[in-house]
């Protein structure tokens, strides 16, 4: 399998590259040559999670690393999740239509948040490719609030990876902050900026498009940008259609999502060959995405600081890979309309374009007060608590099945929970009056010192704090 930017420059890439890469030099992000077709689900059914995942996998990675290697690399990831099924469904009830309702648990690794699933694959790969060739990276990261405590969780240790980690000021829970920043190991960095995940994300493309500093310090990425976090999602996609159905029918899936990646990954099962009915782009007040879905217009908005912030987001890295797609896979016209779109606040695409996206995807938005109804509700009726992200999904979900996209009561729904509830403790006692416990293993969390690197949200004053860190 070889990768292609999605801004058409350069020659096509290894998976081992475009995994140390990141970002591609000419700012675009990687894809496949060409996507490969999923196994048929009658090969996987009554297969562990790791044996699916490389079957599914596989096919993006073979040539770069032996498959024996790989299934071990596999093996050891998923083994840190504290369920067998790693990403088990759990049924809550159905949808006013009357389709079957569940809930995809992502949460059950070891940072609590689904970004697991994908980075105790990928800092194990980082490691093994690393080793092959003898070098070191210094991974490069933004987040939004899961992302970071998983990278570095990911990270932890490694001999040869030293990780940088940008978040923003005052726009996590404290949960996910401490995740970052109690951690003891060596080659960790947390480093707090001010403003906005969007401000951090555009200070890691920043670096990446400097190419004296980033060929300087070997920069690495590990966001949702680098195409191996898109890859290992696409399992979970499989697993939990195999959950619900025993036949080969189609299931629809609501994704909360910010900045695409993980929806992105249910398309990429479905041009596999996955069947899906629908793929649902949930989002909070920050509805740059659900704005785009229903006009074809993406436009620059004030961030607004919400319950689920992990979706505080206005710029959506990933769907520029989709936009290649819909382009027909014309990279310039990709550089043109995102360039436009940087340049001037907001940037349209075709009638046409619009349609071929809407006949894929559907969308909704839910401010913090209905997420709270959702949590409050679920409760009420499962004993279920949920985290707000969670809850923007649900709460999307129940209002495209009253007579929407989601109304086939053949079709059963299957919702992506994203984060453990105890992530968001505030969110969920104002909701329900019960705060959520963090697991035992977690139970020091408050207790622990913290450490925090800050930097302005300048690229000048960041890399001279990575050069010092990095001697």
């Amino acid at each position: 399998m070889r990768y292609v930017s999605t801004r058409g420059g350069g020659e096509p890439r290894s998976f081992a590259d475009v995994l140390l890469d990141g970002l591609a030099r000419d700012g675009g992000l990687y894809v496949p040559e060409a996507w490969p077709v999923l196994p048929p689900l009658a090969d996987l059914r009554g297969r562990s999670f790791a044996e699916i995942a490389v079957a599914v996998t596989w096919p993006f990675i073979d040539g770069a690393i032996e498959r024996l290697d790989y299934e071990r690399i596999v093996d050891e990831a998923y083994a840190t999740f504290d369920v067998p099924e790693v990403c088990p469904v759990i049924p809550i009830g159905t949808l006013p239509s009357g389709a079957p309702l569940h809930l995809l648990e992502l949460y059950r690794g070891p940072t609590l948040a689904f970004k697991d699933v994908a980075l105790q694959l990928v800092g194990r790969l980082f490691d093994h490719v690393l080793s092959l060739r003898n070098e070191r990276i210094c991974v490069l990261g933004a987040t939004s609030g899961d992302t970071g405590s998983a990278a570095m969780d990911a990270c932890a240790g490694l001999d040869r990876v030293d990780a940088f980690i940008l978040f923003p000021a005052g726009r996590t829970s404290e949960v996910q902050r401490r995740q970052m920043t109690t951690l003891t190991a060596a080659n960790l960095c947390a480093v707090e900026i001010p403003g906005t995940f969007d401000d951090c994300q555009d200070l890691v493309k920043a670096a990446f498009a400097d190419t004296s500093f980033r060929d300087d310090v070997h920069l690495a990425a590990i966001n949702s940008i680098n195409w191996a976090r898109v890859m290992a999602q696409i399992t979970y996609y499989v697993t939990a259609h195999l959950a619900v159905r025993d036949d080969d029918g189609p299931v629809s899936f609501v994704v909360p999502t910010g900045n695409f990646g993980n929806v992105l990954a249910g398309w990429v099962a479905a041009r596999g060959g996955l069947p899906v009915d629908r793929l649902v782009v949930a989002s909070n007040r920050n509805d740059v995405l659900t704005r785009f879905f229903t006009t074809g217009t993406m436009s620059l908005a004030e961030v607004v600081p919400t319950t689920s912030p992990s979706m505080d987001i206005q710029v959506s890295s990933n769907l520029e890979r989709l936009l290649f797609e819909v382009l027909d896979r014309d990279g310039p016209a990709v550089a043109e309309l995102l360039g436009r779109f940087r340049g001037e606040g907001a940037v349209s695409v075709t009638g046409a374009v619009l349609d071929a996206l809407r006949s894929e995807f559907d969308c909704g938005r839910l401010d913090d007060e209905s997420a709270a109804r959702v949590i409050r509700d679920v409760h009420h009726r499962t004993g279920l608590l949920l985290d707000p992200h969670t809850a923007v999904g649900l709460g999307v979900a129940e209002e495209l099945a009253d007579g929407g996209p989601l109304s086939d009561p053949e079709v059963p729904v299957v919702c992506l929970a994203t984060a453990h509830p105890a992530k968001f403790p505030d969110a969920v006692e104002g909701a329900t009056g019960i705060r959520p416990a963090l697991p035992e293993r977690l139970g020091d969390l408050f207790d622990l010192p913290e450490r925090i690197a800050r930097a302005e949200a300048d690229l000048a004053d960041l890399e001279d704090l990575i050069r010092q860190r990095l001697g």
